[in-house]
């Protein structure tokens, strides 16, 4: 009876909306209202519908939410630009998010060469320097940066598997960009405040990347893992193409303080679309197709149920898994050659190779323009492999890793050596333009792994790799400032040899299966269970080693079910029920020739 109760509640809620509340919550509402008991059952134990869902008091609050945030996702469906699937939506938004706050990050680096040095600007007018800051104290103010950021990496991790991941991925990139705007402030009353706001932004971006893989836990179906998650680290990249050369022009035109307020308006705008456009889970998602719901529901197949703690999780297991160390390392080497770049390119166009600053901005985002593209590439052609089974998950991850940081070292060792400037940003475009395959292997790998701690694997592997961003920028400093172009010399055959090295770890150890600790035990499952509960079946996971977690997950009951239950196919709008595998091993759809059987549908356009 508390299912028709929660039913009737909704139509209480649904009745007393605005006018322009119902037009949005109308389908939410009316398909709850619509289902048989058996379809309310599934939907609260299947994908997304979880637990928690099913209180009243918590439904209630979501849909509230929902009419809440009414105008702009009216105005969000009729863009042109927003008719994509939502899961699509969701990639884009987190990728103009990380877009976002990677540009913030190159602030600092293109305002430091006029806040330090006598600078000359585009109408020769010569400016001295501001501060009085020496390479140590530069070295340190960026990277505090990094102090704050390995603090939260792994606390983030859980509290983005414990409490909606979407929103705590919106508020750390809102909190950075409102204290983008007191950093100018912050320079002016001394470099101590300076590091005090380079932590605190360090904090609050630490919980990014693992809340990312957190929200794509009920948002990306299996087979387009790759192809969501590289769309959303895409920004990550594009963030330094477009914040380079427009840092630098701000630093030239204007002042060194333009581009902290450009961007930290610009990222609090985008907070506001974030907090009101996204949601936690599809099936709270007010204006999401019936489709694309059960879809996503249906291919990541059962959730559980039992709430994440500090002492459920695997942590011995977790720190026992050579694939989890592949990943670590795989990222400490990645992060050593990212932050190096992001921070001390434009240093090195200005010192070695003579490029005037409002120049060099521009040709510093040719490698980034190279590997924005190459990550977009590299997603879809992974996962094109994956579908097709032309290639393992296993041997998708080592080839794109492998291939990727292969080349990228070759790349940035002859670059050691090259004296001319057109041949240095040549191999630097072509290292840092390979190296967006790796984005396919490594930064994938958390959720071919184990789904459900993907957000805590992501901020462990984040974590080392910001202990490579905390000290490349000491080291290089130190290099450069008593051996200076020599001292070049030495930082890119390091950065080339940390890479040849993350190739041999994770071509031996890294993996595409998912691992037996990745999910609860089954008695912690079936202690929430009743007898429609499910659980997935491990077959599909292909423990044998060949297509890892590929395939459409199946659902086989608790040995307290009674009986099998599968999809009524007698009709397109028959009653929710669970399918059995084919012999094929792909669920068969109940709508016969509906877009859910629509590859075009499925790929997201």
């Amino acid at each position: 009876m508390s299912s028709y109760r929660t039913i009737a509640l909704f139509s209480a809620i649904a009745s007393e909306m605005k006018d322009q509340s119902k037009s949005l919550l109308s389908k939410f509402t009316f398909n709850l209202a619509h289902r048989s008991p058996q379809e309310y059952d599934q939907q609260h134990f299947i994908g997304e519908f979880e637990d928690d869902s099913a209180d009243p008091t918590k439904l209630r609050r979501k849909v509230e939410v929902a009419a809440r945030s009414n105008f702009i996702l009216k105005i969000s469906e009729k863009c042109p630009c927003c008719k994509c699937s939502k899961r699509w939506q969701l990639a884009w938004l987190a990728c103009i998010g990380f877009l976002i706050v990677f540009g913030i990050r190159c602030n600092i680096g293109a305002a430091k060469v006029r806040m330090t040095r006598n600078f000359t600007d585009p109408w020769g007018v010569v400016h001295p320097a501001d501060f009085d800051w020496n390479p140590s104290v530069l070295g340190v103010v960026e990277g505090s940066f990094f102090y704050g950021y390995l603090i939260t990496q792994v606390p983030g991790g859980f509290i983005a598997a414990r409490f909606p991941a979407t929103t705590l991925f919106g508020g750390a990139i809102g909190i950075t960009s409102a204290l983008n705007l007191l950093m100018p402030v912050a320079v002016n009353s001394g470099y101590g405040f300076a590091i005090v706001i380079q932590i605190l932004q360090g904090l609050a971006q630490g919980v990014a990347y693992p809340a990312v893989h957190g929200m794509w836990r009920y948002w990306a179906p299996p087979l387009e893992r790759t192809k969501l998650a590289t769309t959303t680290f895409t920004g990550s990249y594009a963030g330094a193409v477009v914040g380079l050369p427009l840092s630098a022009m701000m630093t030239s035109y204007v002042s060194w303080s333009a581009a902290f307020y450009f961007y930290g308006i610009c990222g609090c705008v985008w907070f506001l679309f974030w907090y009101f456009m996204t949601f936690e889970k599809p099936c709270i998602h007010p204006t999401i197709s019936d489709e694309e719901k059960i879809m996503i529901e249906t291919r990541i197949g059962h959730c559980s149920p039992v709430a994440l703690r500090f002492s459920n999780v695997p942590w011995k297991e977790i720190l026992k898994s050579k694939c989890v160390w592949a990943i670590l390392v795989a990222n400490f080497c990645r992060s050593w050659t990212f932050y190096l770049l992001l921070i001390h390119q434009l240093a090195y166009m200005k010192d070695v190779l003579k490029i005037d600053i409002q120049n060099s901005g521009f040709i510093a985002a040719l490698p980034h323009v190279i590997m924005a593209a190459v990550v977009l590439l590299g997603g879809q052609l992974a996962d094109f492999l994956r579908s097709r089974r032309i290639l393992s998950t296993t041997a998708v991850r080592k080839l794109f890793n492998c291939g990727g940081f292969g080349m990228e070292g070759l790349f940035l060792i002859i670059c050691a050596y090259v004296k001319q400037s057109s041949a240095a940003i040549f191999c630097l475009v072509m290292a840092v333009g390979f190296s967006g395959f790796a984005i396919s292997g490594f930064n994938v790998n958390h959720l071919d792994i184990a789904p459900r701690y993907a957000s805590i694997l992501m901020g462990m592997s984040n974590g080392l790799g910001t202990f490579s961003g905390m000290i490349c920028p000491i080291v290089t400093e130190k290099l450069t400032k008593y051996y200076h172009e020599n001292g070049w010399v030495t930082v890119l055959l390091t950065a080339g040899l940390i890479h040849f090295t993350g190739i041999t770890f994770y071509a031996f150890f890294a993996s595409g299966e998912q691992q037996p600790w990745s999910e609860p035990p089954d008695e912690e499952i079936t202690c929430k269970a009743t007898d429609m509960n499910m659980k997935t079946n491990p077959q599909n996971f292909n423990t044998s080693g060949s297509y890892g977690t590929v395939d459409s997950t199946s659902f086989t009951p608790l040995t307290n079910n009674v009986g099998q239950i599968m999809y009524d196919k007698q009709s397109e709008d028959s009653d929710w029920s669970y399918y059995q595998e084919n012999t094929d091993n792909e669920p068969e759809w109940p709508y016969g020739n509906s877009s859910l059987t629509n590859k075009n549908f499925y790929d997201g356009y």
